[in-house]
């Protein structure tokens, strides 16, 4: 990356290699007044960048979620699933569970792109916080998760699992 100055405004740009070619990655920092602005200029919209597009998108989503009565804003990042039980939808975090008023299929198309997953009719997983895959039976997966805890994949959602990630 190299970086300078733009009409006064500081900028950064570099390449990636993406397809054989290159694909220029350039930042300047907007005037005051002016809003933040993503623009991708591309001449084929592939998964990688689709992907990338989706998680701008829900990174700036905040799920609100209730704990003893309390509501609280919860990053995307900070989740490692969701799971519907008894009409209720839960978040897990590392160590803590929320309840949120969302539903499974909101949450799924909120996250969609991204490294969120649904893994049952029940439960919807965060692939980044996968620690590993195991095949479980029934031609079932199992997702052991980075906090320790074990979450199952029903064997209807293992061919999108495996094509997810690429397997």
């Amino acid at each position: 990356m190299t970086a300078g100055t733009l009409e006064g405004r500081i900028f950064q740009t570099g390449f990636v290699r993406r397809h054989g070619g290159k694909m220029r990655i350039t930042i300047i920092e907007p005037e005051d007044g002016e809003e933040d602005e993503i623009m991708i200029r591309c001449r084929h919209l592939d998964k990688r960048l689709l992907k990338l597009i989706y998680a701008i998108k829900a990174g700036e989503e905040k799920i609100t979620a209730l704990q003893d009565g309390n509501y609280f804003q919860v990053a995307p990042e900070e989740i490692y699933y969701f799971e519907a039980v008894d009409n209720k939808v839960f978040l897990y975090l590392e160590k803590e569970v929320y309840e949120t008023k969302r539903k499974l299929y909101e949450l799924e198309q909120i996250f969609q792109g991204t490294d969120f997953f649904r893994a049952s009719k029940s439960c919807i997983v965060n692939l980044a916080k996968v620690k590993s895959l195991s095949p479980a039976f029934n031609g079932r997966f199992e997702a052991f998760m980075r906090n320790g805890e074990r979450v199952m994949i029903s064997r209807q959602y293992v061919s999108a699992l495996k094509e997810k990630l690429g397997l």
